[in-house]
């Protein structure tokens, strides 16, 4: 910026910073809805280019009139290599410092790619997942970090199968895991929880021996959404790793126009 841009923007009123006189403080002020080009890295240094939605906010003073909004742009527009879990805590740190808060929140929403082998011919295909990572801390508290995926799996209707005498209704089910970090976790883990736990996983490319693989996979592991809940459950209870965690499994079903759902929740020590 020159000299000129400066003293003009030094001329302008501040109204963001006036005060505000109806003492009312404000726990999330800022921008929601703003898509950007990201590129995350996983812990294994390997980067995966996306389009984020993002929500950043902070906390504003009772006192203050109003936040600055392009800062949250500024933020984002300063160069940058693959984004990390440190990398976001860093950002998050930044966020506080350029606004002026203590305490504030982003939420990261995207989708992300995983590349998977089909299990009989081996050929390789792109997954989407639809993730999310969260940073927040409130005042006077320390930074927090919340990994999301929700994942597509296939499950095979136990019931179904027990009272046919060929053949089982099967369903495209959704998992929704959401984990609070104690320590460092790969989304991928989330994912990989959640596909073993189905009744079998999806892939985006098959061949005719896989179809056969994954059909019969599928058959002899059935699962009520009830069983998908809580064997990711007792995964989640057992990791040092995560705080806070939910599971929710939503089996959109192929005999009826509704969905089945179940959802279990619960804190680690």
């Amino acid at each position: 910026m020159n000299a000129p841009d400066r003293f003009f923007l030094s001329a302008l009123p501040d109204m963001q910073a006036s005060p505000d006189h109806r003492q009312l403080a404000i726990q999330q002020v800022g921008v929601k809805g703003l898509r950007y080009p990201l590129t995350l890295q996983d812990v294994a240094g390997e980067t995966h280019p996306t389009v984020a939605t993002l929500a950043m906010t902070v906390g504003l003073p009772p006192e203050v009139k109003g936040t600055h909004m392009s800062r949250f742009v500024e933020l984002l527009e300063r160069p940058r290599a693959a984004l990390s879990l440190p990398d976001l805590r860093q950002m998050f740190a930044e966020m506080l410092l350029h606004l002026q808060a203590n305490s504030g929140r982003i939420e990261i929403r995207f989708p992300y790619f995983i590349r998977k082998m089909a299990p009989v011919s081996g050929v390789s295909s792109l997954l989407d997942i639809d993730a999310g990572i969260d940073v927040w801390a409130e005042p006077g508290g320390t930074v927090e970090m919340a990994l999301a995926v929700t994942v597509p799996v296939t499950s095979l209707c136990p019931c179904s199968k027990e009272i046919s005498d060929y053949g089982a209704h099967n369903q495209r089910s959704h998992l929704s895991l959401r984990v609070q970090l104690k320590a460092e976790m790969a989304l991928e883990e989330l994912v990989r929880i959640a596909e073993d736990a189905a009744s079998c996983e999806v892939f985006g490319l098959l061949k005719r021996p896989d179809e056969k693989w994954v059909t019969e996979r599928a058959y002899d592991n059935p699962k009520f959404v009830e069983d998908l809940v809580r064997d990711i459950a007792l995964c989640l209870q057992d990791d040092a790793r995560i705080g806070t965690w939910s599971v929710a499994s939503e089996n959109f079903e192929s005999i009826h126009n509704h969905s089945a759902y179940a959802l279990i929740e619960g804190r680690n020590a």
